[in-house]
């Protein structure tokens, strides 16, 4: 559990939250001075800070800018007078983390100290996770410490090794074809060719001939003899991706192909051997295409000898970041920008977001997110808008109205410079030392309108 540190001049009031956190499972090193907190810090993996404000010595303040200074992965949790948002927006410019007013509430003390604890969590994960990336190059481009992605490794080591069939089934952008060509990397038919076609993206008529070939003559078109796809993977891989999509009225000629290792090209006499290792993927349910007779059950079994199912991204786990890194070392180099890591906000979202399109919808993400970077970390305006809500919401200012985030007091502060302001958008620029531009651009993420 984590460890707090309280600090207050006040005796009562330590007791009191140390009492009320202890009980909530939080380890309580009480302090009575900011000083004495501050000296203790190097000693004790402590991970939240809670401070009064007005104290002796060095204030609350203060004390934020050390710790901000010295110790800036241990966030600080400033207690204030109720209504004091001068005071709340000093709180977060000395870098606090949240402030949360008094009289405490210890529950809502006891959610903000979690809050923290996990932001630094965090916070330190996507700074491990950083470490991992640029130290290891991992599996090929599978990128993934989780336990799903774990079994997926083990399940690649063993059949690369054989000559056997493997269909890989999944969700559509879980990564299919990069598991394919890592199986094919890793086996002994690495020096031959890997020839990967969608059988989606083929007119039915067209993928007969794709897969066998044709011979001259065979159709209008036909000018000359083509080699079909089995004949360019001999001695290497056959990829079928969207394998589910192939017409029944094809799917006889692939099983005659895969038992007697030869091929008859469209409008050809005679056949020809192949010597090609086949691996099929989808994400259609293909026992459920065999019942509705949808999918030739013979055909299944022939290309179901080694099943490999690829978990969705919102299974894996902090993956998420892992994934996120690597794509971020990409796209920074192909849009030539230094931005080297997302930020612990940013990092929060990503991991609350389902993912629906999986790992081809995070490297859209990443993408957009790079091109769109002002810094040296992604930031949560950098992300879509779908991903920048997917926060789930613990508290709602209704339920608790002393307990506020950042971005509430921000939005509170700002309107009521404006209003102090008559609306005037640049006067109330420079009273909040900010340009007129960001301004607008907090108004519109906020929905304020002209009025």
């Amino acid at each position: 559990m984590s460890t707090v540190f309280v600090v207050d001049d006040e005796r009562e009031m330590v007791e009191l939250i140390a009492l009320g956190l202890k009980k909530r499972g939080f380890t309580v090193i009480p302090f009575g001075s900011g000083d004495a907190a501050l000296a203790a810090i190097a000693s004790h993996d402590v991970d939240v800070i809670i401070t009064d404000l007005n104290m002796k010595g060095i204030s609350g303040l203060e004390l934020c800018q050390h710790v901000v200074a010295d110790r800036p992965d241990i966030p600080v949790l400033m207690l204030t007078a109720f209504g004091s948002f001068e005071t709340a927006v000093g709180a977060i410019r000395a870098g606090a983390y949240d402030f949360v007013t008094k009289p405490v509430e210890i529950e809502a003390l006891a959610i903000a100290v979690r809050r923290a604890a996990e932001h630094r969590s965090l916070r330190g994960e996507v700074r491990r996770l950083r470490e991992v990336v640029a130290n290891t190059r991992g599996r090929g481009d599978l990128i993934g410490a989780s336990p799903a992605m774990q079994q997926v490794y083990q399940l690649i080591d063993q059949v690369s090794a054989t000559d056997a069939t493997v269909l890989i089934t999944g969700e559509s952008g879980t990564g299919k074809e990069v598991v394919a060509r890592e199986i094919h990397n890793r086996s002994k038919r690495s020096a031959g060719s890997f020839v990967a076609i969608n059988c989606a993206a083929v007119p039915e008529p067209l993928l007969e001939s794709e897969l066998f070939g044709h011979a001259k003559g065979a159709f209008t078109d036909a000018k000359a003899n083509r080699p079909g796809l089995f004949q360019q993977a001999s001695g290497g891989t056959l990829f079928l991706d969207e394998i589910g999509e192939m017409a029944l009225v094809l799917q006889p000629k692939l099983l005659r192909a895969l038992q007697e290792r030869k091929v008859r090209p469209v409008g050809a006499d005679t056949e020809i051997s192949t010597d090609v290792r086949l691996i099929t993927a989808t994400n259609r349910d293909l026992e459920e295409m065999v019942e509705d007779r949808r999918f030739r059950e013979d055909l299944y079994y022939r290309i179901n000898v080694i099943h490999i199912p690829l978990p969705p991204l919102r299974a894996r786990g902090g993956d998420v970041l892992l994934l996120a890194q690597h794509m971020l070392r990409h796209y920074a180099a192909v849009f030539d920008k230094k931005v080297v890591g997302v930020s612990a906000a940013a990092a929060e979202r990503m991991i609350s977001y389902d993912w629906p399109g999986n790992v081809r919808e995070l490297g859209n993400c990443l993408e957009r997110a790079v091109a769109l970077a002002n810094f040296e970390e992604i930031q949560v305006d950098d992300l879509p808008e779908k991903i920048r809500s997917s926060r789930h919401r613990q508290l709602s200012g209704t339920e608790l109205p002393e307990l506020l985030t950042l971005e509430e007091i921000e939005r509170r502060h700002v309107i009521r410079v404006l209003e102090a302001c008559n609306g005037n958008r640049t006067d109330a620029a420079k009273m909040l030392g900010l340009d007129r531009k960001t301004l607008y651009r907090k108004l519109l993420r906020w929905g304020v309108n002209e009025e």
